[in-house]
């Protein structure tokens, strides 16, 4: 007899093969499957590939699911992507790895007409151009999903869990996920539904997490624990370039020693968490670098007043949707530290003084779900045996709210709060873009930013920063992302409060309408400035005789890069500060296939590409590796021949 809990099970309620699990969960719930699964990595891919596989053999049968950040591997295009990638997919995911199956088809336009999924929030950008799944996006607010859920009639949640034994028995943990699965099944019981069949599936290498994460041992009706499991989804890490290195320095003096830090993921944020470390470990060159990007002295005025310049003493509390690695780099440079105790009576000691270094226990970081690189997950599983105290993985209502019986403690806990969140675009006066585009196309999802942004409103010291670069590549060549206005917003303007490009701060809050346009204007990249500003008179809402300033003329890239210059070339801004999961020859390819990408969108682009064909130049150290990793060495036929000229010329333009 198989043991699962402290209980004995019998062999139908505990499975080592996916195919079997399948196959019980759609004879126990009848020919219409409605399952939820967790967001991002805690979404048990085995499984819900066996349902979608006889879902789509039986006509007879549905499945709909309800779930987000559906995570797959890229899928590179032919060509001189598809060379390079290839081998490198195969190697940071592992042969074995496993797409969810349902998300290869729907961004394919494959899914077939029983099966529906809904999704709140996207993998950014990989579903633009699938119908299926921009008509069944459900928009919500990250607090408000598992409200909305448990009127759905859902039968089943399946979820990646860690699994312990233990004297007491087997315990398991929501690890990765506890954000929606405690609120969800809280709420079903609450309004007297069916509790749905909760289907626990045991990964070996998924860190356990101890505290609100863990579970009662009969928390789940069913267990899959499967022979083998493919590797833990791991985000590659990504390199970091001029513009967002400028801008992480101007949103790292925001930052006030002693208070909580929420952060979001992608480079921009990468670039706030070097800028951070870099004021902690090296604090003279990080406060010359800031001088050379902020010679008016906008940013540390800023800093005066509401952050600061020097290193941290007492440290950051982290409070944050998601745990990612930039929280793991901030601990390690003695920078996420403070610590918060979950009773009022501790924290309000703490926050005053009184509270003696022994005390036991308390939190300096709270999340409700992690992803990121292999690296965090290993850094995690280390947290949980040397200090399991440290992380406190709980619900997404607790994190992203302060609504609630815990309103007085989250609130004093989350003293200092600056919430860093990315966004698309921003207007003139102050309404953000951050998830779907003006003709209602959904690039990602509102996720938990809006929850942010009015936290940091409810907070006495809190303030929300939104970071934004000033232009983007588009069709056409250059665009601004600070508009007059735009055909969507995600966040509203009565919320708006402070913004950062590479070229500075804007703080609007309690501003008026023409002191938030000139706020923005002083940080929008210089070619578009007297547009935009001819623009905001037209309507009225900047003065007729208002004159833009000279020094907003230097807002531009190549002012940038000359001031960062000396820090540059002295290997103190490198493309990947937190290591990389590319070789060396492959980071050398990386910026030449982006010159090839960004130079194919554009007729310009395609000028200056057959020019640098024609005439490539000398050759550079290197090149004859990166045309063998690149299988480009001995080409065969016409078109590895161009492919190779190509890459030269790409890799010899400096």
């Amino acid at each position: 007899m198989t043991f699962c809990h402290d209980r004995p099970m019998s062999p139908e309620q505990c499975h080592t093969d996916t195919e079997a699990c399948a196959q019980h969960i759609a004879e126990r719930l009848g020919p219409d499957l409605r399952i939820a699964a967790p967001l991002g990595l805690g979404k048990p891919h085995g499984l819900l590939n066996a349902l979608y596989r006889l879902t789509t053999a039986d006509t007879s049968r549905s499945l709909t699911l309800y779930t987000a950040l559906s995570l797959t591997r890229p899928q590179p295009a032919p060509g001189l992507e598809a060379r390079f990638l290839t081998p490198f997919l195969a190697r940071h995911f592992g042969e074995d790895a496993e797409d969810p199956a349902y998300a290869v088809d729907q961004a394919r336009n494959a899914l077939p007409s029983n099966v529906a999924v809904h999704e709140f929030y996207m993998q950014s950008g990989a579903l633009l151009r699938s119908p299926s799944a921009q008509r069944n996006y459900i928009s919500q607010n990250y607090t408000h999903v598992a409200r909305d859920l448990a009127v759905q009639d859902i039968n089943a949640l399946v979820q990646l869990v860690a699994r312990r034994e233990t004297p007491e028995g087997v315990r398991y943990s929501l690890s990765c996920n506890p954000d929606l699965t405690l609120d969800f099944i809280d709420r079903v019981v609450q309004s007297g539904k069916p509790r749905p069949l909760c289907v626990a599936v045991v990964h070996p290498d998924l860190p356990y997490i101890s505290g609100h994460a863990e579970v009662t041992q009969d928390y789940f009706d069913l267990e899959l624990r499967p022979d083998a499991s493919p590797p833990l989804f791991a985000l590659p890490r990504q390199p970091i370039d001029i513009v967002e290195y400028a801008l992480g320095m101007h949103a790292s003096a925001l930052v006030r020693d002693a208070g909580c830090l929420q952060i979001g993921i992608g480079a921009l944020s990468d670039a706030l968490v070097y800028g951070l470390r870099w004021r902690q470990q090296d604090n003279m060159q990080w406060r010359r670098a800031l001088v050379a990007l902020d010679p008016r002295g906008g940013t540390h005025a800023l800093a005066a007043r509401m952050g600061g310049l020097a290193p941290f003493r007492t440290g950051l509390y982290g409070a944050s949707e998601m745990v990612m690695d930039g929280f793991m780099h901030l601990q390690r440079a003695g920078i996420l530290k403070r610590r918060a105790w979950d009773d009022l009576d501790l924290e309000r000691a703490a926050a005053s003084g009184r509270l003696s270094p022994e005390t036991p226990g308390g939190h300096y970081l709270r999340g409700a779900f992690f992803l990121g690189s292999h690296e965090l997950y290993a850094w995690l599983a280390a947290l949980e045996d040397e200090d399991p105290d440290a992380l406190d993985m709980c619900r997404v209502s607790n994190v992203n709210q302060l609504y609630g019986d815990h309103q007085a403690l989250a609130s004093l806990q989350r003293r200092g709060a600056r919430f860093f969140n990315t966004c698309m675009m921003a207007t003139l006066v102050g309404e953000a873009v951050s998830d779907t585009l003006e003709n209602g196309e959904v690039v990602s999802g509102v996720g938990g930013q809006y929850n942010f942004v009015a936290m940091a409103h409810e907070l006495p010291e809190g303030r929300s920063v939104l970071l934004l670069r000033s232009t983007r590549r588009g069709r056409s060549g250059v665009e601004t992302n600070i508009r007059w206005n735009y055909g969507h917003a995600t966040i509203p303007r009565h919320l708006r409060d402070m913004f950062v490009t590479e070229y500075g701060v804007a703080d609007l809050r309690g501003k008026t309408d023409s002191e938030c346009i000139e706020a923005m204007l002083a940080i929008s990249d210089a070619r578009f400035i007297d547009a935009l500003c001819a623009e905001a008179k037209s309507h009225g809402k900047l003065a007729a005789d208002f004159q833009v300033p000279e020094r907003w003329r230097n807002n531009r890239p190549e002012h940038l890069r000359a001031a960062l210059a000396p820090w540059q070339n002295k290997g103190l801004l490198p493309a990947f500060p937190f290591g990389s999961d590319f070789t060396e020859i492959e980071q050398r390819l990386l910026p030449a296939l982006n010159w090839l990408k960004d130079s194919s969108a554009t007729w310009r682009g395609k000028l200056a590409l057959l020019r640098a064909v024609l005439g490539p130049g000398a050759p550079v150290e290197g090149e004859d590796e990166a045309l063998a990793r690149m299988e480009l060495d001995q080409p065969a036929g016409i078109g590895e021949r161009l492919q190779g000229r190509l890459l030269r010329a790409a890799l010899r333009r400096g």
